[in-house]
Parts: structure tokens; sequence; C-alpha cells
């Protein structure tokens, strides 16, 4: 396996936690030790890489600079190493992904638990939020592919493939409107809702509709969590709105029904599997990339 330059994982270790002390606890090394090493690496590039404030550090311009180049090349090495083994004649590795919530509990594990059905040596991360955060840890590096929906174009963002996702109303089957093949957003206004907060990119869809039409809603809960919304929906009998992806679960098990919304404001949503431009992905990462974009394309 091939190991980054201690002195890129010393950088990275404390741009990432803007504390000395705290990077020098997660890399178990005395915090003396690695202040002068970076002050070394400081006196090396004939500028401060980090401004030092009371309470930790935070990366100058020519920090943020060296930082951005030493991620890449970090990165890099992970992915030769990855390609070394493939051409031992291994599979291996760790496939780092960002995924909107709503693939987060069904799609995105099911891809995984079938990848390592014939891949066991591969490793993954996860991490799941919101669209901006996930673009974010992206063009980072902490992450490798994102899933998430309606990114903001980038030069910065390869987009791999998109999927069309339709907002989708989900309510329980004894629903007053559970007869219905689709809905509108205003014939949801006359009952109990769940929505996501601000940060979704539904609710700001729902908002834009909201404000258009002057409807108003009846928000009895707001969340963070989709996970949260589903389940307030199946106790409550509230109405929650949610991308088609993330109700195939629950439509399977019969727990909830799917309606999809067919006001003109919802449509054009995608969901959107991108990489940052540039970004020489593992070996790992191409074949389970390979199994992803077969997967999206199976509408089960």
């Amino acid at each position: 396996m091939l190991h980054a330059p201690r002195a890129y994982v010393y950088l990275d270790a404390v741009a990432r936690a803007g504390s000395i002390r705290k990077a020098a606890e997660r890399l178990h090394v005395a915090s003396t030790a690695l202040n002068r090493k970076i002050l070394e690496i400081e006196e090396e590039a004939g500028t401060p890489l980090f401004e030092r404030l009371p309470r930790g550090v935070r990366l100058t311009a020519a920090g943020e600079l060296l930082v951005a180049a030493v991620r890449r090349s970090i990165a890099d090495l992970r992915s030769a190493g990855s390609q070394i083994e493939q051409l031992r004649g291994l599979v291996r590795g760790t496939v780092r992904v960002g995924c909107a919530e709503s693939v987060a509990t069904d799609f995105i594990p099911n891809a995984i638990a079938h990848y390592q059905e014939s891949h066991p040596g591969v490793q993954f991360q996860v991490l799941s939020g919101v669209t901006g955060q996930l673009v974010a840890a992206l063009l980072r590096d902490d992450v490798e592919l994102v899933m998430v929906h309606d990114p903001q174009p980038s030069d910065a963002l390869r987009v791999l493939t998109a999927l069309p996702q339709t907002l989708c109303a989900m309510l329980r089957p004894d629903h007053p409107l559970a007869g219905r093949e689709s809905l509108r957003l205003a014939d949801c206004a006359g009952y109990p809702l769940a929505l996501g907060d601000s940060s979704f990119g539904s609710r700001r869809l729902i908002d834009a509709v909201c404000a258009q039409s002057r409807i108003t809603l009846q928000v009895a809960l707001e969340a963070s969590s989709v996970q949260t919304l589903k389940e307030f929906t199946l106790r409550s009998g509230a109405i929650s709105f949610q991308f088609e992806i993330g109700t195939r679960r629950e439509a399977r098990r019969g727990e909830l029904l799917t309606l999809p919304l067919r006001d003109r404001a919802f449509a054009g949503s995608q969901l959107v599997l991108a990489t940052r431009v540039g970004r020489v992905l593992p070996m790992a990462t191409t074949h389970f990339l390979e199994g992803l974009v077969a997967e999206l394309a199976d509408p089960q």
C-alpha cells in the first residue's frame, strides 16, 4: 500500500482539525512535535501556511493553495495504489461515496452489498447529507463520488450520469387522497404535512410553488432527516414528500403510497452521479461505478 509523505498527512490533518492539538491527538503524535513540523514546512515554503488564532489555526491563502495540492496528491496516491493492486490480481481499497439521504437508506446500501458479494476486499465509507455539503466534500477529495439532487452547474464537476427524478407525495394507504394516481401540491394543502427544512432541494421547490400559487400549507413537522419524515408519515398520517428513488423501499413493502406531483415546477429535477474534474479514480471505485450506473438504469 502506498503511503502519502508524512508532511502531506500532517498538513491535511491540521487543516481539517483547525487545531494543532486536535490534529496531534488524531495522529497520535505530540503536539509540540507536530507544531515543529508545521513550522519547518512553513519555513521551506517561505510563507506562513496557517494563521495562529486564540483557539486554533486557520489556513492562509498560501496554505489553502498548498493543502488543495496536497489533497489531490494523496488522492492520486490512493488511486495508484489501487491500480497496482489490480495489476497484482487484487481488488481492494476503500470507496468513498457522498450521497443524498434519498438514496442513503436503500439504494446505496443495496448497491454496496451487491458489489461486495463479488469484491469482499473492498471497503466503503458513505457520507450522507444535502447537495451543497456533498459537492464541497467532493471538491475537497473527502469523497470520490457523489450522488445528489440538482447540483449547481460547475466547471469542477464531472457529471457521469443523470437520472430524471419526479417529486412524489408519500402517504399512508388509508389517507383520503390514496385513491388518486397523481396529485398537485394544492391537493395536499388541506392536510397535515411533514416537510424537509430549508437545506432540502425539494423544500425549495415546494416553497417556490407555494409562493407562485399562493398556497398555504399545514406544516405539522419540519425535519432535517428524510427518515424522520417517513416515520412521521407512517405514524401520524401526515403527507411527506420525496424524490421517487427515495420512495422505493416503502412502496415495495406496501407501507406507504407514492403519488407523483404533476405541478410543472417539479419537472426537470435530476439525480446526478458525479466526480471531480481531473480526479483519477481508484480501480475499486471505477469498478463500483460501473455497477452503480447499471443499477440506476434499473427502475426496480
